[in-house]
């Protein structure tokens, strides 16, 4: 019966036999925790100094983001050209749609840019789902979108205490309220935990989460479709793709819903840092 090579290096992605099918006495490559794991490209994994596929997908991402947006508005038209028109929609979507609705136009302007900067940086962290030989998305890795709800938290957190004072800021993450009575040492300190803790991991966690189920998903129907490619079972091969292509139309939908959602709870959080406690 044949196994799935195993590499002996952790830091090494499975692989699973590429002529084992059903009915050959072999059994099925499921996705697992070891999908989520590369070589080092440069570096050693031992001295946690390394680059690797994420780290690539990555900056390339940043890359594609700054030169689109550099191309489309280096010389901007006042009737736009076709580049031009798609890097102004969706600006001006995350800017009117988003950033406007949520904190107002004349607090949310400044915050424009960096709220667009996420959703697009996101955005494209999700795609390298779907695109041949990236084929993975870069926030199903924990840290990166740590990292980014990280950075909303430190500008929320700052934001408070700069807008309302130490009392000010305390009382907006307590939700002090007199009226309470008894009961507002115990509000205060759910409100505390809820606002100061839960928070922000609940920020990161929710794109990671989405993220790394529908690349499990995929991988699996993927798997599933070259596994089946014997005897009868290639019918079942065949319904096993059509999965595929709507788990991947799917996934598009969720891609750009993930950094739509990330972006207006970043907008939640600064409109309530800007908000007057009363």
């Amino acid at each position: 019966m044949k196994e799935p090579a195993v590499s002996a290096d952790p830091t090494q992605v499975l692989a699973f036999e590429t002529d084992c099918h059903i009915f050959d006495g072999c059994g099925f490559p499921a996705p697992g925790l070891h999908s989520f794991l590369f070589e080092p490209l440069v570096g050693n994994p031992d001295s946690n100094l390394y680059f690797n596929k994420t780290m690539l997908l990555a900056l390339l991402g940043s890359l594609i983001i700054v030169v689109f947006f550099w191309a489309a508005f280096r010389k901007p038209k006042v009737v736009p050209g076709k580049l031009q028109m798609v890097a102004e929609a969706g600006y001006d979507f995350v800017r009117r749609g988003v950033v406007y609705e949520i904190i107002g136009k004349k607090e949310g302007e400044k915050y424009v840019p960096i709220v667009v900067s996420l959703f697009f940086f996101v955005w494209m962290m999700n795609i390298w789902s779907i695109i041949p030989v990236a084929q993975f998305p870069v926030t199903a890795i924990i840290s990166y979108p740590a990292v980014l709800a990280l950075i909303v938290y430190v500008m929320w957190v700052s934001l408070t205490f700069k807008r309302h004072g130490f009392v000010g800021a305390f009382k907006n993450f307590s939700g002090y309220d007199k009226s309470l009575g008894a009961v507002l040492p115990l509000s205060m300190t759910i409100e505390l935990f809820s606002n100061l803790l839960v928070r922000p991991f609940t920020h990161a966690v929710r794109l990671f989460a989405n993220m790394f189920a529908g690349h499990t998903l995929l991988l699996l129907f993927t798997i599933a479709s070259w596994y089946l490619l014997n005897g009868i079972g290639i019918a079942y091969a065949g319904v096993s793709f059509v999965m595929v292509i709507v788990m991947t139309v799917f996934e598009l939908f969720i891609q750009a819903l993930q950094a739509y959602v990330f972006v207006l709870l970043t907008c939640s959080f600064i409109q309530g840092a800007l908000a007057e406690h009363h």
